[in-house]
């Protein structure tokens, strides 16, 4: 009962958290170093912009599996909880992994400086980045994002967090391919010796 307690209150907070240091705040960093706004998303009937499009929706839906979570235990079992994984040992090592994968975000977005972006920016040019996690996955950002949306559903599996997880990593498969077509165009050689030593994911 605690434990439910503490959820209910620490898990909007989190989810608050995630979305200003995993968004909010690198766009704004990038928007005062710059003045380029780091979102390049835009209204346009593109597949890009599709992708950006349902990226909200999914994480508007784990939105509201918390909220619903946080303040309806009757509306939660309209969720469809996967009771089979209810158990404390897949909670907590979905507890660490939230947090872990946070972390491990921001210090690839801090490592990326001035290059990152949210989709593809075609007006600037960024430096390629092939050190720290960059040297070790060619897509840590995206990797994190998965492994956080799988800590999610391990600390809250119910069918709508499961849709949110497949469908992320599936939109997720498709945006790092058009981003590694846009980085090949872009620069050339010396992206071929980077995928050449680093795996697309670890």
């Amino acid at each position: 009962m605690e434990l439910l307690l503490f959820l209910t209150l620490y898990l909007p907070a989190y989810l608050i958290a995630y979305i200003a240091l995993a968004f909010a705040l690198p766009s704004w960093r990038i928007y005062r170093q710059t003045g380029i706004n780091p979102v390049t998303f835009g209204a346009e009937d593109t597949a890009h912009n599709y992708i950006g499009l349902q990226m909200k929706v999914f994480t508007a839906l784990l939105g509201i599996a918390i909220i619903v979570f946080a303040f309806s235990e009757i509306a939660y079992r309209y969720l469809m909880p996967i009771t089979f994984l209810e158990f404390r040992a897949v909670f907590w090592a979905g507890f660490v992994l939230i947090h872990l994968s946070l972390l491990w975000i921001i210090i690839a977005q801090v490592q990326m400086g001035r290059s990152w972006r949210i989709g593809i920016d075609e007006a600037n040019k960024t430096e390629l980045k092939q050190q720290g996690l960059f040297g070790i996955s060619r897509n840590p950002i995206f990797l994190g994002m998965l492994l956080s949306l799988l800590g999610l559903f391990l600390v809250l599996p119910n069918l709508l967090t499961a849709i949110c997880l497949v469908g992320t990593y599936l939109l997720i498969q498709i945006q790092v391919r058009l981003e590694e077509d846009f980085l090949q165009r872009q620069h050339g050689t010396a992206y071929d010796a980077y995928k050449s030593k680093v795996r697309r994911w670890l």
